[in-house]
This record gives C-alpha cells, structure tokens and sequence, in this order.
C-alpha cells in the first residue's frame, strides 16, 4: 500500500450498545480478577467466557469495517481465544490444548492484519520483536521441559502476529488498526506474564491481575478493531 492510497484516517465511534458491553466487559472483568484471587472457582466458570462473549458481540455489531474479511476473521479468533479460556479454566490438565486454541486465535488475527494492509515486509521492524523472542526463550528455556518445542511454536505465532499488527498499522493508518497494535502488545505482555508465572516465578495473587488484565484489554481492544464504527 502506498502513500497515495491509503485511506483517511477515521475516528472510531462507539454507540450506546457497545459502551454498554464495554462497562460489563470490565465489571466481569473485575469480577473475574477478584474471584481468581479469592479461588471463588464457581463464579470463574461464569464470568470468565462471559467476557469474551461480550467482546465478540463488540466486533459483531460493528460496522464499515475495512472489509468483510477483517470483521469476521477478528470475530473467528476471538472464538477460538472463547474456547481456549473454557480449556484454560477447567480443572483438568488442558494448557496444551489451550495454547493450541489461542495459537490458532493468533494466526487468525494476523491473517486479519495481513488481509487488510498487506505482509509488512519491513525486516527492520522485526528486529525488536525478535530480540524479545531470544529473551524470552533463553528466560524460560530450562524450565520448560516437554513444553519446549510446543512454546518454542506459540512465541513465534504471537511474535509474528505482534509484528504484522504494527505493519496493518503503519500501511493503513486508522484509529481502529492502532488499537488493534496495541491489543497485540497487551497481549504478548499477558502471555508473557502467564509463562513467567507457569514456569519460572509465581506472582502469587497478582497473577490473575497481571495476567488477565492485559489479556482483557487486549482482547477488547482487537474487538474494538472490528470497525470503523460500532452501534
């Protein structure tokens, strides 16, 4: 995409009905937060896919979204970021099965960003998103046992994903791409701090705060990127 062609910036607008489910993604959020501090587990089950039910909503009654195909892929991978919260939460031992449905959430998201602005081919801007790679590996490496390929994997998914969505931004220039950047960072920040506390330090009661907080913001935020406009 060229200069020339791109198009003009467009403020988002949100409507009364998305400012609603944003006040209840973040009163479920809080919700959620404080129940996972207080291993109230019960209310978890409840609250916690309520909030991403909400944010797909979000994306759903969005509208002059950039293309049909950017909407509905944002809408898919936030259904495959639903599935992997109910795996995550269950009591059973599914992480790997969770990562595998955020990884996929991931891969949709960037097909979104890919579709819309184009591959970033700008290998400069790469540079910082590999460089947090090799930290992150080298931090986590000998505490990772048999997750070390499937981790491996997963770092280079969100990793690629964070790098496209700063070249959707950069290529198309809109309010609504910038929000979805920043989701993407908030998001590797939320998996960042949720693979710390797995495998090399436990934040203890500030786990939940630090790890669902970013993730919800992010995904609000990669909703939000829907469209141009929202009811």
């Amino acid at each position: 995409m060229t200069e020339e062609s791109m198009p003009a910036n467009q403020p988002l607008k949100l409507g009364p009905l998305t400012l609603i489910l944003s006040i209840l993604v973040l009163l479920a959020a809080v919700v959620t937060i404080t129940a996972e501090i207080l291993g109230a587990q019960t209310l978890v089950y409840f609250t916690k896919p309520l909030i991403l039910v909400l944010i797909i909503a979000i994306a759903f009654f969005s509208y002059d979204p950039p293309s049909r195909l950017y909407k509905w892929t944002i809408i898919i991978g936030l259904l495959f970021s639903l599935i992997g919260d109910i795996l995550l939460m269950l009591p059973q031992d599914l992480f790997l099965w969770g990562l595998i449905s955020f990884a996929v959430a991931q891969l949709f998201y960037t097909g979104a960003f890919i579709g819309d602005g184009g591959f970033y081919r700008n290998l400069r801007s790469a540079v910082p998103f590999l460089l947090y790679g090799v930290f992150m590996a080298a931090l986590l490496w000998t505490d990772l046992g048999d997750m070390r390929i499937p981790a491996l994997l997963y770092l280079v998914i969100i990793l690629v994903m964070a790098w496209q969505g700063y070249g959707h931004w950069r290529q198309t220039q809109q309010t609504r791409s910038r929000l979805a950047f920043i989701g993407v960072l908030l998001f590797v920040a939320s998996d960042s701090f949720l693979a710390v506390n797995r495998w090399l330090y436990d934040f203890e009661d500030l786990a939940p705060i630090l790890i669902l907080g970013t993730y919800y913001a992010a995904q609000w935020l990669i909703g939000q990127s829907a469209g141009n406009k929202h009811i």
